[in-house]
């Protein structure tokens, strides 16, 4: 019982300082978004191409997550208005503290967004709430179909699944019916958009996704998960 009340307290911990920032985005009107998946499925080559078509009208920040390395972070960095780079050792997951650093060194008034691209990690990013609006899972071809179902908490807690590296389909002979009825039974309140960002095919559809939810939300403070 001791371990289970030390695990608890972690949570309790990370849940208050979750809730000060998104206090700290509501006030500031910026949508935060937190893009969950395995590694390589494409969350920065996603970012490539949204941050500089969101740029024209919204300016956006990222927080990039990662064990190790400024990689991902120098790909996107000439393309959004400010990039942090949160290095978590040997942590498999951002939580709301590193964020809560993240953050203090954006000028939150100036931008509309701030996406986090969070570890490559199916189980452990989905406990952690980091202040976030909006929960985006990405989903690639190459990992096969079956994840949904074999990664359900992840999905569960999703407002958007992305399936990305739709220009394999043909070559993994990838059933994407497979993904769509794990889905109906885990969460069906997802929206799953298919997608390439190396081809632009579906791009369209996410970025009215984004928009929509940017101008449709109205900041409170404490603004729940996917309200």
């Amino acid at each position: 019982m001791k371990e289970i009340r030390v695990v608890e307290s972690v949570l309790k911990a990370n849940d208050v300082i979750a809730r000060d920032n998104r206090t700290r985005l509501n006030d500031a009107g910026v949508l935060a978004i937190n893009l969950m998946s395995a590694p390589g499925s494409g969350k920065t080559a996603l970012l490539e191409k949204t941050l500089p078509a969101l740029a024209p009208d919204y300016a956006s920040a990222v927080l990039v997550g990662d064990l190790q390395t400024t990689r991902d972070a120098e790909r996107v960095r000439h393309l959004a208005k400010s990039v942090t780079q949160i290095n978590t050792g040997r942590g498999c997951h951002l939580d709301a503290a590193q964020v809560e650093t993240g953050l203090s060194g954006l000028e939150l008034n100036e931008l509309s967004f701030v996406f986090i691209e969070n570890v490559g990690n199916m189980v452990c990013p989905a406990a952690y709430d980091l202040g976030e609006h909006l929960r985006v899972i990405l989903l690639s071809t190459p990992e096969g179909d079956d994840k949904a179902a074999k990664y359900p908490t992840l999905f569960q807690i999703a407002d958007a699944v992305l399936l990305t590296k739709i220009d394999l389909y043909d070559r993994l002979d990838y059933k994407v019916e497979r993904v769509r009825d794990d889905l109906s039974r885990i969460n069906t309140r997802a929206p799953l958009i298919e997608l390439s960002a190396a081809t632009g095919v579906g791009m369209d559809i996410w970025l009215r996704w984004l928009r929509t939810e940017r101008e449709a939300r109205r900041f409170r403070p404490e603004t729940q998960l996917g309200d």
